[in-house]
């Protein structure tokens, strides 16, 4: 399969081109796959987190395989510093004067190794660029490229030698992600694809960087009305009332983000509208990671997936309000 020239394509069958590329290599796990789709198409960053083995940086390398762009992949550590990611000044002794030498978050896609393998310092370097697509060093500032994309990997923060994302990063994620297990006719599939050449090296983008900008644009045009406006800001508020096992609810930030994602979703279907049924399935894998849970919700084993459950269960949707 062969990078298109053809800008016209309909976003469906873009989205679809990139979900089978993928699939490729990653059997079994077709919801994961288009939820990370989704991500790219809504210029959001990607948190994928689960444990060892199961193809956390597969998907990410996958993702970034499937687009014609510049990418970069930074192996997380705790002796990793923050310029190490960003970049730095850097003297030539031959003209006299510093020079800007970029750090790898100058790509159109930033593969994140087990991001939570270095300190919350470093971590913290890449704020920022996620936020507003640019790196300041020594009050200069340098953008990044456009599509811009982070898709960070990470073990459980109960597993030796982690560390947790700061609050304010997390946030910065559109989406979070866990892939689980496998079943064993998937597991089966991986085996014989690999026997016969289905590994990440082996794909081919199916779409430009400069495509990737295009489709997203188009998808902003997809209505959202104000209804569904109004449901995505209940149910995102909705997570600020739970405080008897909420510390911290979704931002304002969230709202955005799933506005965006159900916009994306929603274009990817074929349609020119969002439903109730894109917030509800997005839901989750937007709201989740931006709760902080209370040492309550510890106690009675409540995770912040739970929550989001209950919210959408305790907010009427648009069509419950017009009795469909």
């Amino acid at each position: 399969m062969t990078v298109s020239p053809d800008r016209t394509i309909p976003f469906s069958i873009a989205f679809e081109d990139v979900v089978a590329n993928i699939e490729q290599v990653i059997r079994g796990k077709q919801a994961a796959v288009e939820l990370a789709v989704v991500c790219l198409f809504a210029e959001g960053h990607l948190l994928v987190e689960d444990v060892p083995g199961l193809g956390k940086t597969t998907l990410a390398r996958c993702l970034a395989a499937s687009v014609n762009a510049g990418c970069h992949r930074v192996q997380f550590t705790p002796d990793l510093l923050p310029a190490d990611i960003t970049g730095t000044n850097v003297f030539n002794q031959r003209t006299g004067e510093f020079r800007f030498r970029p750090g790898p978050v100058f790509a159109n896609l930033v593969i994140g190794d087990e991001i939570n393998r270095a300190s919350p310092k470093t971590q913290s370097a890449l704020l920022e660029v996620m936020e507003e697509r640019h790196v300041t060093v020594d009050g200069t500032r340098y953008p990044v490229p456009l599509p811009y994309m982070v898709i960070a990997t990470q073990n459980p923060v109960d597993m030796d030698g982690t560390y947790a994302l700061p609050e304010a990063q997390l946030d910065r994620f559109l989406m979070r992600l866990r892939i689980g297990y496998p079943t064993l006719d998937a597991e089966l599939e991986i085996l014989e694809g690999r026997q016969v050449g289905r590994r990440v090296e082996d794909l081919r983008p199916v779409m430009r960087a400069e495509d990737v900008v295009t489709h997203a644009e188009r998808t902003l045009g997809i209505h959202v009305a104000p209804e569904m406006r109004r449901y995505i800001v209940r149910v995102v508020a909705a997570t600020r009332t739970r405080h008897d096992v909420v510390r911290l609810g979704a931002s304002p930030r969230g709202s955005v983000a799933l506005l965006r994602a159900a916009q994306v979703r929603a274009a990817s279907a074929g349609r020119t509208f969002v439903t109730p049924d894109d917030v509800q399935i997005l839901a989750g894998p937007v709201l989740a990671h931006r709760l902080v849970l209370s040492p309550e919700a510890e106690l009675r084993r409540v995770s912040a997936e739970d929550v989001v459950a209950e919210v959408l269960d305790s907010v009427p949707s648009p069509r419950r309000l017009v009795g469909a």
